[in-house]
């Protein structure tokens, strides 16, 4: 069946059909009567699309797309403008060419007395940095810090009446500075060290429990513990162990003797053989302190004194009849009560921490510097 025609093309048709209108002019003729045809000049759709105005018909050309960009050219050159030899095989220089595409001449640079030289590699990149400080060698830092924790240990063992009246916060600071220095012990065989381990160790702090009587005894009145020291002969290997307790009146001194064997290169086994009491040293005046402590009482001590003056002839002729007498010997009952072994962990030319089977000792050898902090 066919389809019937546009509505637009039949009323095209129904126009030819229709007489044309006739206009009769004033000399009578008749001519036909013609419509105005409107132009038909439409704008460029470029211009119309430029613009973005609808034309006189009121539609929107549509945009003419862009034609396609042309890709760049390849280009072998390398940062300096050469030939690269990898793309084309042709090591040839290149001229570099200027913005305006004209092969451009470096100009030479003129240096100025007032700049300072440079320091620039040969390529113009940065001036090498400066050779880095030598490192401090690592045995240089573990001895510093040997000698910081000593310090550390004698002020906190100082005022402590070698250990007798230590409270649990400094036993715990002692315990811990020990601690860290035998972790950095430079001695890994001490007793294999002779020229370290011979000598006389004075006492700075223990925690021995057979010693407490004697620091007992130096905390009662009108007495005090001068020292207690450890003499090491690595040739006769012997150990003499002595103690020094003073009053205003006399001063005694007593020691024990022992024997020791080398059991491993930090560890020796001790017996003792025999005991040695010196003869009292009595003092030729007698000087009494103001007044004394006792159990948180002071007590003026000043007709004591008074009473005493009027025999100081007589201590003095005592003093000096006893003063030649030979030391008092003991020996000591060669029972396990008279052995022990002494393990040293740390070991220097000033300090030497060892531990026992009744605690921990800590010494510093005789003339070392480190007793004038004490």
């Amino acid at each position: 069946m066919a389809m019937p025609p546009p509505l637009f093309a039949a009323a095209s048709h129904a126009s030819l059909l229709l007489p044309s209108p006739t206009i009769h002019s004033s000399t009578g003729s008749r001519r036909p009567f013609r419509l105005p045809l409107r132009s038909s000049r439409r704008p460029p759709v470029a211009a119309a699309a430029a613009s973005g105005v609808p034309d006189e018909w009121g539609d929107r050309s549509p945009s003419a797309p862009e034609p396609p960009s042309q890709p760049d050219p390849p280009i072998d050159d390398d940062e300096w403008g050469r030939d690269d030899p990898s793309a084309s095989g042709n090591s040839r220089p290149v001229p570099v060419t200027d913005e305006w595409g004209e092969p451009g001449v470096p100009e030479p640079q003129s240096t100025s007395a007032a700049d300072p030289p440079t320091n620039d590699d040969e390529w113009g990149g940065d001036p090498a940095p400066p050779p880095p400080l030598p490192p401090v060698p690592e045995e240089d830092n573990e001895e510093e810090r040997r000698e910081e924790l000593k310090r550390c240990l004698v002020d906190t063992v100082y005022g402590s009446d070698l250990g007798f009246r230590a409270s649990s916060e400094v036993r715990g600071e002692v315990l811990e500075l020990v601690t860290q220095l035998e972790a950095t012990n430079p001695t890994p065989e001490p007793v294999q060290a002779t020229h370290l381990l011979a000598g006389n160790w004075i006492l700075i702090y223990t925690a021995y429990s057979e010693l407490l009587p004697i620091l007992a005894v130096g905390a009662a009145p009108l007495f005090k513990v001068d020292e207690i020291s450890q003499e090491i002969d690595t040739n006769s290997m012997t150990i003499v162990n002595a103690s020094t307790i003073s009053s205003p009146f006399t001063s005694f001194s007593f020691s024990a003797t022992a024997s020791f064997d080398v059991q491993s290169p930090s560890r020796i086994e001790v017996q003792f053989k025999e005991g040695s009491f010196q003869p009292p040293k009595i003092s030729s005046s007698v000087d009494l302190p103001a007044e004394v402590d006792i159990f948180g009482q002071k007590i003026s001590l000043g007709p004591v004194q008074q009473v005493l003056n009027p025999l100081q002839q007589a201590f003095a002729s005592i003093a000096g009849s006893i003063s030649g007498q030979p030391p008092l010997k003991l020996p000591i009952p060669g029972n396990n009560r008279a052995r022990s072994w002494l393990l040293t962990t740390y070991l220097d030319k000033d300090l030497r921490i060892s531990r026992g089977d009744g605690g921990l000792f800590i010494l510093v050898k005789e003339g070392s510097p480190l007793l004038d902090q004490l």
